[in-house]
């Protein structure tokens, strides 16, 4: 996926660039929720609810599960389909995750004491998100332009 603009990463390129580093940001969100494993502190929900069993999560997992594997099959679909009609569900795709962090960067803030450093990057997040929102609209447009401009190649 190399751009011919004097260097420039191709937008296909930028947003795999893009969701590869929401999802490690997204990683290591959870792994500074679980360090104070390691140092005996706990890290149990600030709701006070202490699940018995596995079941009792399971619709918390598979919702973490899709959480992470949509971003995943994004970047897929980037390398492999160009369709007009995949860039605009993949616009749709990152406007829906940039809602889902801003809520939780906002939940983030509400959980006494505030975690500084969990806020500090969901913010990082957000901005990457945004990041995301401007870039996969930009390369929906591109399509908008290709197609018009195929169609006035035909007609001549």
């Amino acid at each position: 996926m190399a751009s011919q603009n004097l260097g420039r990463p191709s937008m296909a390129d930028q947003l795999i660039a893009l969701w590869t580093v929401f999802l490690l940001g997204t990683l290591f969100h959870t792994q500074l929720a679980l360090i104070p494993l390691f140092h005996g502190l706990s890290v149990l929900a600030p709701h006070g609810h202490v699940a018995t069993d596995i079941s009792e999560i399971s619709s918390v997992l598979w919702l973490m599960l899709a959480f992470f594997i949509l971003p995943l099959m994004a970047m897929v679909g980037i390398c492999f389909f160009d369709s007009r009609q995949y860039r605009l569900a993949h616009l749709w795709l990152t406007l829906v995750y940039s809602v889902l962090n801003v809520a939780h960067l906002v939940v983030d803030m509400s959980i006494l004491p505030v975690a500084w450093y969990q806020v500090t990057l969901m913010a990082w997040l957000v901005a990457v998100g945004l990041g995301l929102n401007r870039v996969a609209y930009h390369w929906f447009r591109e399509s908008h332009r290709q197609s018009h401009s195929q169609g006035l190649q035909s007609t001549h």
